[in-house]
């Protein structure tokens, strides 16, 4: 059986497949700093415009214990990391930065550098694009959506509903009247801005869209699609104009120069292709190092202002073509992932990347120079835990990293490195004094919580370390792995003692219970095994889920174990008889993680819909599900004092939710 990938249920799917109004004038015209307010620019009128200030951490210390009584009081305190970045986007006048995000859209000064404001969204963005006049942002939604959002202070404006597949693409036409969306349901669709009516729907292509651009004279349209063609519409009436082939692969992104004359093309082979616009004609062939399937994202081609210049992307590095005679002018290196997006300044001086490195670069164009990178981007968050004072809560990220969060206000400490590939699991020893990890790279590592130094490297997986747990007293450190063991480490010297043996597939989850002298494990087999801790001997075995166990915890007073699974339940069992007491959900969404208030009362679950849900014990009532996650949540746990959780997902991001 398959480990789940969290990013499969998100934007990476999309990214796969796509790879291929009124209101405030434009924020972008506004200097901002986080003291001082907006400067107005001689175009814009100071009196018209709200400023821009970062939102600030929200104080995380918790008012009151997490009860039945209060469940539906329970909110989102903080909101910690940026989550994945995806792509960019200029402002007409330039001075505003957009990037697209796992969790929403957020707005730099692009001269500084400062983030300016951050929009929320219920869903990963992966395309985004400014209005002309600076007062729009447009991007997608992945329930098929297109959302337009005011730049001025983030309200959403309106929701364009109507495509039945993901939206891959959007574009305004250069009067800002009319807004294109294309989605995998082979259609471009035209809106008009003022109201969102649908004007009109193009359904030409017998493959899906990948990319498309409206000319500067926004009289036609060109799009390219996972066909390998490109296509040339008509706007006012959708006729197709013409057909131009010699891609061999999907064409992934599409750019007019400035001028109209010409017509730019990508492939996922890397390919650019320069078409005369007027007959069609191709004009010459841009071709590096070939690469099949580079997975390109829409907009990862661009024209310099004075079509002199051609941008685009391969791997981890942009290239600067000169378009006369197609000669490669300069390589920008400096990316450790490949470049999704990427974006031209107004004035052709500046060229923004978004990364899978989980950054942003901006270079100036002149001569390859790096300027500056945006950085607290990260990728999915695996596991979260708190630490026994509950000041500190850590991280666990798919990018290899550990990172470590001050509670009171959200600061973040350190962030520890060393893991080879994805961290899974992480725990606090009982003293907070070591953090143990597991990792895809099969081993287990303890750090120095104080320093952040790595201490030791527990090595015997064969297969990826999925779950590490520590005995109550601090003596025992245990690691479930997809090799289907459970492993049993000394913590003074990091020797091994015991591999406890029975499960027919990957274990995901294991628990210590509160005396010590029993461990509970979950795994793929759909089982839940109880083992005596003092000689591994199997002491139940229990069965019922119907679908892989993915997360078990113990009660406070170790009388019951839960187990939440791909079912979409959690189950409830006595460790006494191993009887059933409670089956809670049924769920569609399936079961990610689970967990205990310090009291015992509660219980708390992750979901694969991005919802945690929270439960009372006694009979198993569903007290209130909270959402706010833009994807699956992979780790939930109790702060120890009860007054708040703790939430990470394959979102990038870890959330702290409290009563106010």
């Amino acid at each position: 059986m398959q480990i789940r990938n969290p990013i499969k249920h998100t934007l990476a799917a999309f990214i796969v497949w796509a790879l291929g109004v009124a209101g405030c004038a434009e924020v972008a015209e506004l200097q901002v700093t986080p003291t001082a307010g907006p400067i107005p620019d001689q175009q814009a009128q100071a009196t018209a415009q709200p400023a821009l200030t970062p939102s600030p951490m929200m104080q995380t210390q918790a008012a009151m214990p997490i009860t039945s009584q209060n469940a539906d009081r329970i909110a989102q305190r903080a909101l910690l990391g940026k989550g994945w970045v995806i792509s960019v986007a200029y402002s007409p006048s330039g001075k505003l930065l957009a990037v697209a995000s796992s969790v929403g859209i957020r707005l730099y000064n692009a001269e500084t550098a400062e983030e300016v404001r951050f929009i929320p969204t219920a869903f990963p963005v992966s395309t985004i694009a400014f209005s002309p006049d600076g007062q729009m942002i447009a991007s997608d939604a992945m329930d098929n959506s297109v959302q337009l959002w005011r730049v001025g202070d983030g309200a959403s404006l309106r929701t364009l509903k109507g495509h039945t597949g993901w939206v891959t693409h959007v574009a305004f036409s250069p009067d800002g009247q009319v807004l294109a969306s294309g989605a995998r349901d082979k259609t471009i669709r035209l809106w008009r801005v003022s109201d969102g009516a649908l004007l009109q729907t193009i359904a030409g292509h017998p493959f899906a869209e990948q990319s498309f651009a409206f000319s500067p004279d926004g009289q036609t349209l060109a799009s390219g699609s996972d066909g390998n063609t490109v296509r040339i519409w008509r706007v006012s009436d959708g006729a197709l104009l013409r057909t131009l082939e010699g891609h061999i692969l999907p064409v992934t992104s599409i750019a007019f120069s400035p001028d109209g004359q010409m017509l730019a093309s990508s492939s996922d082979n890397h390919v650019v292709q320069l078409w005369r616009t007027s007959d069609g004609a191709p004009l010459r062939t841009l071709r590096g190092r070939v690469r099949i399937f580079s997975g390109e994202l829409p907009g990862s081609l661009t024209f310099s202002p004075d079509g002199q210049t051609l941008a685009s992307k391969f791997g981890t590095e942009v290239w600067l073509w000169q378009v006369s005679d197609g000669a490669l002018l300069r390589t920008l290196k400096g990316h450790q992932g490949n470049v999704h997006n990427i974006a031209l300044s107004p004035d052709g001086q500046t060229l923004a990347s978004s990364s899978s490195d989980n950054t942003v670069r901006l270079w100036r164009v002149g001569d390859g120079t790096p300027l500056r990178t945006l950085e607290g981007y990260t990728s999915d968050i695996n596991s979260v835990a708190f630490s026994p004072g509950g000041d500190m809560l850590a991280s666990g990220y798919g990018d290899r990293t550990i990172r470590l969060w001050r509670v009171s206000d959200g600061a973040l400490l350190r962030a520890l490195e060393g893991h080879a590939v994805s961290v899974k699991s992480i725990a606090f020893s009982p003293d907070g004094q070591t953090l143990a990890s597991g990792s895809d790279d099969d081993t287990v590592r303890l750090w120095r919580v104080g320093d952040g130094v790595p201490l030791k490297t527990l090595e015997g997986h064969t297969n990826w370390v999925l779950s590490v747990a520590f005995s109550p007293d601090g003596r025992l450190l245990a690691s479930g792995s997809a090799d289907s063991t459970v492993r049993l480490w000394q913590f003074s010297d990091g020797a091994p003692l015991r591999t406890l043996e029975g499960h027919l597939s990957y274990v995901k989850g294991v628990a210590f219970s509160p005396d010590g002298q029993t461990l509970a494990s979950g795994s793929y087999d759909k089982t839940v095994r109880l083992w005596r801790v003092s000689d591994g001997a199997l002491l139940q075995t229990l069965e019922g889920h119907q679908a892989a166990v993915s997360s078990v915890a113990f009660s406070p007073d170790g009388q019951a174990v839960a187990s939440g699974a791909e079912d979409g339940t959690v189950r409830l069992w006595r460790v006494g008889d191993g009887a059933l007491l409670h089956v809670l959900g049924g769920q569609a969404s399936d079961v990610t993680s689970v967990g205990f208030s310090p009291d015992g009362r509660l219980l708390l679950s992750g979901h694969t819909d991005g919802a945690l849900r929270l439960w009372q014990v006694s009979d198993g009532a569903l007290l209130t599900t909270l959402e706010g996650h833009t994807s699956e949540v992979l780790s939930v746990i109790f702060s120890p004092d009860g007054g708040l959780f703790a939430s990470g997902s394959a979102d990038g991001t870890a959330r702290l939710w409290g009563v106010p």
